[in-house]
């Protein structure tokens, strides 16, 4: 075992550089994104709540209108934010799976897996490997999308949620649904040098990492 820092590395003997499945970066299955504001402006309107009073002049009903427009794009904008990590969550973990298998057809690589059950904690150290070799993500927090994939097997529609429901899954369930799987069993995560390892990453472009 190598410590670099407060990181443990697996130690793999030799300096064969190993190749990984490509990790296939799937397009978020949605409805167009006029659709999902209609649907956002309906739900807004279905919970806007006003107490009894006078009719509003044109100028307040409009000022109004637009209050309710802006709500409905910004819910619809955390739900796409939400999707499209789901979906990265989505690709990485069958991307893990991939690697499992790849693992077990290699002698020098079988014995780096704990073989419990999935998803056993030590699979998050294929999820550091992603952030340690600096792959691509955009805006797109690795660790939250693992993190939203772990906690919904299929993305709910827009339906099921409220703004208030989405800001509290991007402030904290994402991060905390990660951080308690990876923490499973108690012990500090072990790294895998990214150094020997290489795979491609596919999506709108092909990149070796």
């Amino acid at each position: 075992m190598e410590i670099f820092g407060n990181r443990k590395y697996i130690e793999i003997p030799g300096d064969k550089v190993h190749e990984l499945p490509p990790l296939l970066l799937k397009e978020p299955r949605q409805a167009g994104i006029v659709d999902v504001v209609n649907r956002a402006e309906s739900m807004v309107e279905a919970d806007w709540l006003m107490p009894d009073e006078a009719p509003l002049d044109e100028k307040a009903a409009r000022a109004l209108e637009q209050r309710k427009v802006g709500l409905a794009v910004n819910l619809a904008e955390q739900y796409v934010s939400f999707l499209t990590h789901w979906t990265w969550g989505e690709s990485i973990l069958e991307w893990i799976r991939q690697c499992e298998t790849t693992f077990e057809t290699r002698p020098n690589l079988r014995p780096l897996l704990q073989p419990d059950v999935w998803p056993h904690a030590s699979r998050a150290s294929f999820v550091v490997l992603l952030e340690d070799k600096r792959v691509p993500s955009g805006e797109i927090n690795i660790a939250n999308a693992m993190g939203y994939r772990l906690t919904f097997r299929q993305p709910p529609p827009i339906d099921f949620f409220s703004d208030k429901f989405l800001f509290f899954l991007n402030s904290a369930m994402a991060s905390n649904a990660y951080q308690t799987w990876a923490g499973v069993g108690g012990e500090q995560l072990i790294s895998l040098p990214p150094e020997r390892f290489r795979f491609f990453v596919t999506g709108s472009e092909i990149r070796e990492v």
